[in-house]
């Protein structure tokens, strides 16, 4: 069975008088596609963004590959291994696809040292564009490496941000709606494409999604929140078919 790598335990984020995450505790197992779903305003955004760091929680914890990163600012959390995607992706228009990836590298930064030593930074920089272009082959972008980012679709837009992430070498990419406003045959490569990433690079995958038609086909492990508690987990196939989901979403 799958390790845990996210754990969140009790978590409370309120603002003002609103509690937005009520309690939530969760686990993500490791090399898994977890999905968040439930109805608008249900606290999914909220919580993610306790997960990156964007906000801290009032009360809770949360351990991330053993290690707690309860409070700590996004840079930390993302140098740590969490590496998050938008709703609306944000290249660098004027870049190529390959070098949107290779501006997102780890990497030590110049200095005159490190200008001296000449065949080690060609080494590393070897090393980064067959990393690159490693991931724009999983992401069926390796064709359009010489491509203004501008020039993508939507859908390919979206990979790029994925293999932007992903770049960083993080072990969890947590994702805000991977497919909105995608059409469902490019939707249906995006998931694919992600289930590539998972498998050839051994990463866990957290999203918050609503094509619900076509993300569970593709989940491992579902969550549903509802008024900023976590009302049903487990299969996909499950979790759908539970009274009280079904009653989140029809609003009875």
């Amino acid at each position: 069975m799958p390790s845990i790598i996210l754990k969140a335990r009790d978590l409370v984020k309120s603002f003002g008088g609103l509690r937005a995450v009520d309690g939530v505790s969760m686990d993500v197992l490791d090399r898994t596609l977890t999905i968040l779903i439930g109805p608008n305003g249900s606290g999914k955004t909220t919580l993610i963004n306790l997960i990156t760091g964007i906000y801290k929680p009032d009360h809770g914890s949360i351990v991330f590959d053993g290690r707690d990163i309860t409070g700590l600012p996004p840079h930390e959390i993302f140098r740590l291994g969490i590496a998050r995607t938008f709703q609306i992706p944000q290249p660098f228009r004027k870049l190529t696809v390959l070098e949107n990836l290779l501006v997102c590298c780890n990497n030590p930064g110049e200095s005159f040292l490190n200008a001296m030593r000449r065949r080690r930074w060609m080494k590393l920089e070897e090393e980064e564009v067959e990393r690159a272009f490693k991931l724009l082959k999983l992401l069926n972008l390796d064709h359009l490496w010489d491509h203004e980012s501008w020039k993508l679709s939507g859908g390919q837009m979206k990979l790029l941000e994925i293999g932007r992430a992903l770049m960083s070498n993080a072990r969890l990419l947590v994702m805000d709606e991977p497919v909105a406003g995608v059409n469902p045959t490019l939707a249906h490569e995006i998931f694919k494409s992600l289930l590539r990433l998972r498998d050839a690079l051994g990463i866990t995958i957290f999203m918050v999604e609503h094509r619900l038609d076509i993300a569970l086909q593709y989940t491992d492990e579902a969550y549903v929140m509802a008024s900023g508690k976590i009302i049903s987990m487990g299969r996909p196939e499950d979790v759908v078919m539970d009274p009280q989901v079904i009653d989140a979403y029809l609003g009875g």
